[in-house]
């Protein structure tokens, strides 16, 4: 098979790091105005950390919110670090930017989805694929034209 160019992991970094930045700047200076965040990730991601109780809560997947009270935000190169609070106990987290599926910002309505690892393990071990046939090479089928009143479906 001949080497090509991955788009798609190409992209994936490409938002990564856009959320990077936004960490990044979230860290040295707050969020700004009305902006908040719902970042919805991977609990079973092997570099993800949390606590027991909350993994148990969450075995597959959790939702966080960014807003109102958050600390101890620190950016690294492959996550970030935060304290949330969870039912009035602030809680440590760290969070690999690849166990991201979805990061929203809703006050700018500005989302971004991303396919994990794992949905994309499945696409790959199919490497034989049908191609769609030609516009030539399709059988042409003879068409004709139908009429249908729409009255019946009246009221």
């Amino acid at each position: 098979m001949t080497r090509g160019i991955d788009y798609g992991n190409l992209m994936h970094d490409a938002m990564r790091g856009l959320i990077r930045s936004v960490m990044e700047d979230v860290a040295q200076n707050g969020l700004p105005g009305a902006h908040h965040f719902f970042i919805t990730v991977d609990t079973g991601h092997p570099d993800m950390q949390m606590a027991d109780w909350l993994r148990d809560r969450y075995p597959e997947e959790i939702t966080l919110v960014v807003q109102n009270w958050f600390d101890n935000l620190a950016v690294d190169p492959d996550g970030f670090a935060i304290t949330l609070n969870f039912g009035n106990s602030p809680e440590p987290l760290y969070i690999p930017f690849d166990a991201i599926s979805t990061f929203v910002d809703p006050s700018v309505e500005f989302g971004l989805r991303f396919e994990l690892q794992g949905d994309e393990d499945e696409d790959e071990d199919d490497d034989s694929f049908d191609e769609a046939p030609m516009m030539e090479d399709a059988p042409s089928e003879e068409k004709s034209g139908e009429v249908v009143s729409l009255d019946k479906f009246r009221k």
